[in-house]
């Protein structure tokens, strides 16, 4: 039987062969090295968003204090002087906005039926005492129509007893600052301008709320 004699690979064919060999010894050398060191090679992970910068020690209120709970304050970029509003201590003596000219002011408008407002209030009244003084008030008005006596039992009730008690039953002081509904806080700067309003609830008894207080305090203008 004859039998046919095998060809030898061609010098190209054996070229080729050797360089997979090679290959496969260098990535076999490549991945022991590689798991040395802690195993596979992982894809570095993407940088963190960058947190925004602080504002500089007595630079004013800035959007950059709009953080947190207070997400959603509105900083005016440009501000203007609210409406001298009208409205009540809680002895029925007539006040105004004009009255707390040269301090600044948050006002917060609320009511007695109101429940985030209910929910918010000892928020407030933990920031007026830690922060309330010559220069700073939280000026919490009542809204509600049923006077001052329901206002200031909501008051007692909801653990604000150090906030003053002010009301505008009318509700004409809601269409005046253009409130879209209750609550609504807005604070004032020593000039009786807007620096901003947040409409909702919010805790302002948090670091955020302190901070942005404390950099309107700290304005110079």
């Amino acid at each position: 039987m004859n039998t046919e004699k095998k060809k030898k690979p061609g010098p190209l064919l054996q070229i080729a062969a050797g360089l997979v060999v090679l290959a496969a010894i260098t990535g076999y050398y490549l991945f022991e090295a590689t798991t040395r060191k802690g195993g596979p090679a992982e894809e570095p992970p993407e940088p963190a968003a960058a947190a925004p910068a602080a504002p500089a020690a007595g630079a004013g209120v800035s959007r950059e204090l709009a953080t947190g709970t207070l997400a959603a304050f509105l900083v005016r970029p440009d501000r203007k002087a609210l409406p001298d509003v009208a409205f009540a201590d809680g002895s029925g003596t007539a006040v105004k906005l004009s009255n707390w000219k040269g301090r600044v002011v948050l006002i917060n408008l609320w009511a007695t039926w109101c429940a985030p407002c209910r929910k918010e209030m000892p928020d407030l009244a933990r920031l007026q005492q830690e922060l309330g003084s010559d220069q700073f008030e939280v000026v919490a008005i009542s809204v509600d129509r049923k006077g001052a006596e329901a206002s200031s039992a909501f008051l007692r009730e909801t653990g604000a007893e150090n906030l003053k008690l002010y009301v505008e039953p009318t509700t004409r002081i809601v269409s005046e600052l253009q409130s879209a509904g209750l609550p609504a806080t807005i604070l004032v700067d020593r000039r009786g301008r807007e620096i901003g309003r947040l409409l909702g609830p919010a805790n302002w008894a948090a670091p955020e709320a302190f901070a942005l207080v404390k950099a309107a305090i700290a304005e110079t203008d």
